[in-house]
């Protein structure tokens, strides 16, 4: 382990070595009330029903908006909606919508819009989506629309979250997009940024606050935290403890959590991790704590399953001591797998989030204790999609995956058949206990089953799930308001400058 400590001192001293005078990017720009927002990955889509990114949501999340939006608390509110009523046994959900609701062009938003804009999501999404429960939307003489849903589904609300378009935009939709969100779209330079400015009458009173935002992309964070100490940044996040700590006085850390699941993803498909004693023996082999500690200073939150603690009601916190770190026991498991001496492998590590390569180096000195070499191949984000999400072409990852508002979304992706189960996970129990937690009403049944979902991935070692990483991002101090949302969000709405 010295070795790794070494390598990441060294990295931390020639960082703080470059950085340069704060200038102030508040100061420095004609228009006052505007903010430059870095962004670790570039924007896959300017279609928000098409966008697979994590971090395209993030900012897409300022630009549109469903019939309901997700709350920095984890509920959810009516947006373009002004109301909604989920049928007793929740087999329809009815929508007021928002009088005088108007998008981007100054256009109002219909009821016909919303029919568009549902129909064409759900066809994108496809049947083995969780909007394959859409039937149809009913439309009232009175404007009131109704989503019928094909059979009862408690978790059916939050999928309507999906932007609402104007049908009449579609053409248009990756060139100039329209939405109803507080900001509106103003210039896109792939590979560069993103400019959004404030949308006058969005239906919100009083929002956003700021005039323009820039989210300018900057995959390599030596470079991002040169730029914050600079002055041409305002914000960035995903930060280790020691990044942070060498920016300038002008910032305030902020701490929050990423409420993604970092962890090792394994081929569950290939040789030697199809075998669930490897699986296990890999997972005593991690120190979990370790990462935890030289990555976040302690702050990050260690978990045991494809679930974040922010869903508090349907976590299972027992998963996070199914596995300690015990290299003995790592050991003895790989010999009766038939790996006395140990394997081979690799694990394929995108570029776009710093703390990725740190785990992963700390889990490849780990496992060299017990016998196992773990090499790394560091790429690009778009080759990592490409090759390990999409065609599973890879033997481990080092990764952190999101999910949204609904609880079964953190598992849809684990089963057998799942066109984006990239771990090739497969286990009838848990695709059994996953249909009857999705069909079930009652929400207290309903923990059980997730609970118990969570549970069957920890004892079967799917992959080494690590933790829900501290977020720490550095923002202006001439600035507030900034708050974390449990889904991919970046909510530049509420963020001011301080008077």
């Amino acid at each position: 382990m010295k070795h790794f400590v070494t390598f990441w001192l060294v990295i931390a001293i020639v960082t703080a070595a470059a950085l340069t005078v704060y200038g102030g990017t508040s100061t420095d720009n004609e228009a006052s009330d505007s903010v430059v927002v870095g962004i670790s990955q570039d924007i896959d889509s300017l279609d928000p029903h098409n966008a697979d990114y994590a971090g395209t949501r993030e900012v897409l999340f300022n630009l549109f908006e469903g019939l309901v939006k997700a709350t920095s608390d984890g509920n959810i509110e009516p947006a373009v909606a002004q109301s909604y009523e989920v049928a007793e046994d929740a087999s329809s959900i009815s929508f007021t919508i928002r009088e005088g609701i108007t998008f981007h062009d100054g256009t109002p938003v219909t009821a016909e819009d919303i029919q568009y804009s549902l129909e064409r999501y759900a066809q994108i999404q496809g049947s083995e989506s969780a909007f394959a429960d859409f039937k149809e939307l009913e439309i009232a003489e009175d404007g009131t629309v109704t989503v019928i849903l094909n059979e009862p589904n408690t978790e059916f609300i939050y999928e309507l979250t999906c932007a609402i378009l104007p049908k009449a935009n579609e053409e248009n939709i990756n060139s100039a997009p329209i939405g109803t969100g507080p900001f509106k779209f103003v210039s896109f330079k792939p590979g560069e940024s993103l400019v959004v400015e404030k949308y006058e009458n969005y239906w919100k009173e009083g929002f956003p606050y700021l005039d323009q935002v820039t989210f300018k992309v900057e995959t390599d964070v030596d470079a991002a935290i040169n730029q914050l100490n600079a002055g041409t940044l305002d914000i960035y996040q995903y930060l280790t403890a020691d990044q942070a700590a060498t920016l300038n006085d002008h910032f305030n850390i902020l701490e929050g959590s990423v409420n993604y699941v970092q962890g090792m993803f394994l081929n569950n498909a290939v040789k030697p991790f199809d075998d669930v004693r490897v699986r296990q023996a890999v997972y005593y082999a991690v120190d979990r704590d370790l990462i935890n500690e030289f990555l976040f200073a302690g702050k990050s939150h260690i978990i045991g399953t494809n679930m974040i603690p922010a869903a508090e009601f349907y976590y299972n916190a027992d998963t996070e001591t199914t596995y300690t770190h015990d290299p003995q026991k790592a050991k003895e498991l790989l010999a009766e797998a038939g790996y006395p001496d140990g394997f081979e492998f690799t694990i394929t590590v995108p570029n776009n989030y710093a703390p990725h390569e740190g785990t992963a180096q700390i889990i490849a000195e780990s496992l060299a204790e017990v016998g196992i070499k773990a090499n790394i191949n560091l790429v690009e984000f778009n080759t990592w999609y490409s090759d390990a999400y999409v065609d599973r072409n890879y033997e481990a990852t080092v990764v952190a995956v999101d999910g949204k508002l609904a609880p079964n979304s953190w598992f849809a992706k684990n089963i057998s058949t799942a066109p984006n189960n990239f771990t090739n996970y497969s286990n009838p129990e848990f695709d059994e206990v996953y249909e009857k937690a999705l069909a079930e009403i009652d929400l207290d049944q309903k923990a059980v089953y997730y609970k118990q979902l969570q549970q069957i991935l920890a004892d079967d070692a799917a992959s080494i799930y690590v933790q829900d990483p501290a977020n720490l991002v550095a923002v202006n101090a001439d600035l507030e308001g900034y708050v974390f949302y449990p889904i991919s969000a970046q909510d530049m709405s509420v963020v001011k400058f301080i008077d």
